[in-house]
């Protein structure tokens, strides 16, 4: 009965320090990415990366485009990923002010 106590105990104990050490990361990535200045950069490489997926759309807050880009994706079997990583560049591109001049406040939502 003990060492089904003492598993249950150590197994609490390994989710808690999971736990404990998500949120720290969590916290992290908000102090590094949740500025304006470095949404351009989080979308950026996230376009690249993960451009197909249209997680770059997601980012700056383009649900509606974030979902065609993926279903363009799936529809063309991955031909459309190419737009992600185009947009990518684009935002990795463009100076820190005119990125969120325009994909933040003027919310323009392609290219």
């Amino acid at each position: 009965m003990t060492d089904k106590k003492n598993f249950s105990d150590d197994l609490n104990d390994m989710a808690n320090e999971a736990k404990s050490s998500a949120s720290e990361f969590a916290q992290g990535a908000k102090e590094t990415f949740g500025s304006q200045d470095n949404k351009k950069i989080l979308a950026g490489v996230l376009g690249i990366l993960l451009g197909g997926f249209g997680v770059h759309k997601f980012v700056l807050g383009y649900n509606k485009e974030g979902i065609i880009l993926l279903i363009a994706t799936i529809v063309t079997c991955g031909v459309a990923s190419i737009i992600g990583f185009i947009e990518g560049i684009i935002y990795l591109t463009k100076s820190d002010a005119e990125f969120y001049n325009t994909y933040q406040v003027g919310k323009k939502p392609w290219f």
